[in-house]
């Protein structure tokens, strides 16, 4: 069982965004955004409560921005989904899941060393250039469990 619904066009939403923020990571960079984007429509919590599915975890907009930079620039989000991404895509969808994204619902790109929180929440790892930050335990238990 998958670990959200999601149709076709999900998995192109999904794909699209992995390799628009993380293609400089490879496939597993890009499989650590891809887990923040299913946590985020796991999530009914924080910035997420109203957040359900995965088009709307990729066009949500907080504080009068997009959440993810690659929508708001452009750069490769709006090119085409390529075989090698809709696989990864499937894969964070269905079932992968890994540290230090393993309950992450942010991550960000920093111009130094990763910070101990972001916005408050405490800091989980990194993966090359990204940090990842996870909810602060007992404050998005939805994110904690399930598939």
């Amino acid at each position: 069982m998958a670990r959200v619904a999601y149709k076709d066009a999900d998995v192109n939403l999904v794909a699209r965004m992995m390799r628009a923020e993380a293609e400089g990571e490879g496939k597993q960079g890009m499989l650590y955004v891809g887990n923040v984007i299913v946590n985020r429509v796991k999530a009914d919590c924080l910035d997420f409560k109203d957040v359900r599915t995965v088009r709307q975890v990729i066009f949500h907009i907080q504080g009068g921005n997009y959440s993810f930079e690659a929508v708001q620039k452009g750069n490769m989000f709006y090119q085409r989904a390529r075989p090698v991404e809709r696989r990864l895509a499937k894969q964070v969808l269905d079932y992968w899941r890994e540290h230090p994204a393993k309950y992450s619902l942010w991550y960000f790109n920093p111009f130094g060393p990763c910070p101990p929180t972001w916005y408050d929440q405490p800091f989980a790892g990194q993966y090359k250039n990204h940090c990842y930050y996870e909810p602060i335990a007992g404050t998005c238990e939805s994110v904690y469990t399930g598939g």
